[in-house]
């Protein structure tokens, strides 16, 4: 299925789900609040769907959902979960820490289900993994801990970089403890770190301008729902500028992006479909603990390494999961 099949099927599955909810009032309804846009993350909701497909729900004819996207836009998180609550949903999904942030301000009786980076028990988020308390429940994405090694991957990749640019967003919540550990990371590999912020598309061109200014000589791209809803603009954008740059997520890689190193996004939405279809049949979310990944991939893009005059170090190479030729 090409990437335009795949979103008239989630668009079409969008639309008719507005038609169901007014004809079928008995059946169960999920909230499906996400930071990205209904183009950038229909690979995400049919990881969503897949997941409550085990627990045998299926969307229109067993659950209705009710989808809410940011755009990018995490100002607008707040308003689209209290928008879920009034609408009386039976549970929220989301993704990211600002999603979780939102919904839990948004309620305090709808079970939510998530993934997302931070340390949600410091955060106040949840009481314990073990047993999360109170109405959230999900799967950590582990993204704070994972910087640093990206940088090392980096590094070990274009060992002749001695300035690295680190891209964040300032508007998402986890963008300071970012800064700080990859600062701490650039400072025990010797090499100089610069930080470049962009909330805006226009943003992302300036930061890639300023770039080529600092004579950086590769990049770090934080984890974030903005840029992963313009991940074929980042990607080309480091090509376009000859930039050797590190992701968070697969799909980067696969976009045309040179290395990803994370956990899989689609593999969590659909732990986050399997939770939210046992919520429905009557567990409570105090009952599922929260749970952190154990598989992180690591891709590698040869034909994007060779465009850029990189050889990939053997060392890499064998301990990728996927090489993209």
């Amino acid at each position: 299925m090409n990437r335009r099949e795949l979103l008239l099927l989630v668009a079409g599955a969008v639309t008719a789900s507005h038609g169901l909810r007014a004809q079928q009032k008995a059946m169960q309804v999920i909230g499906f609040l996400d930071g990205t846009s209904l183009g950038s993350g229909a690979p995400l909701v049919v990881a969503f769907r897949q997941g409550l497909s085990e627990g045998g729900y299926v969307e229109g004819q067993s659950v209705v959902i009710e989808y809410r996207w940011a755009e990018g836009r995490y100002d607008r998180l707040p308003a689209l979960a209290a928008d879920l609550v009034g609408h009386k949903v039976d549970v929220i999904a989301t993704g990211s820490l600002a999603g979780i942030q939102a919904a839990k301000s948004a309620t305090s009786t709808i079970p939510v289900v998530f993934f997302g980076g931070g340390d949600l028990v410091a955060l106040g988020l949840v009481a314990g993994l073990a047993r999360p308390g109170g109405n959230l429940t999900g799967f950590t994405m582990m993204s704070l801990e994972l910087n640093p090694k990206r940088l090392e991957l980096l590094s070990e990749l274009v060992p002749q970089a001695v300035v690295i640019a680190l891209l964040v967003n300032p508007n998402n919540p986890q963008t300071e403890g970012v800064v700080r550990d990859v600062q701490d990371a650039s400072r025990a590999k010797g090499v100089e770190l610069q930080i470049l912020r962009a909330g805006t598309e226009s943003e992302i061109d300036d930061a890639f301008a300023a770039l080529v200014q600092l004579h950086a000589g590769a990049l770090v791209v934080m984890g974030d729902a903005f840029f992963f809803s313009w991940r074929e603009q980042l990607v080309a954008l480091a090509s376009r500028h000859a930039v050797p740059a590190i992701y968070d997520v697969h799909e980067y890689a696969a976009a045309g992006g040179l290395i990803s190193y994370g956990p899989s996004l689609t593999g969590l939405w659909r732990q986050v479909g399997i939770y939210a279809g046992k919520i429905l049949k009557g567990t409570k979310p105090v009952d599922l603990p929260v749970q952190q990944p154990t598989i992180f991939e690591l891709v590698v893009n040869l034909k994007t390494a060779k465009e850029l005059g990189l050889t990939v170090p053997p060392s890499i190479l064998a301990r990728a999961d996927e090489v993209i030729e």
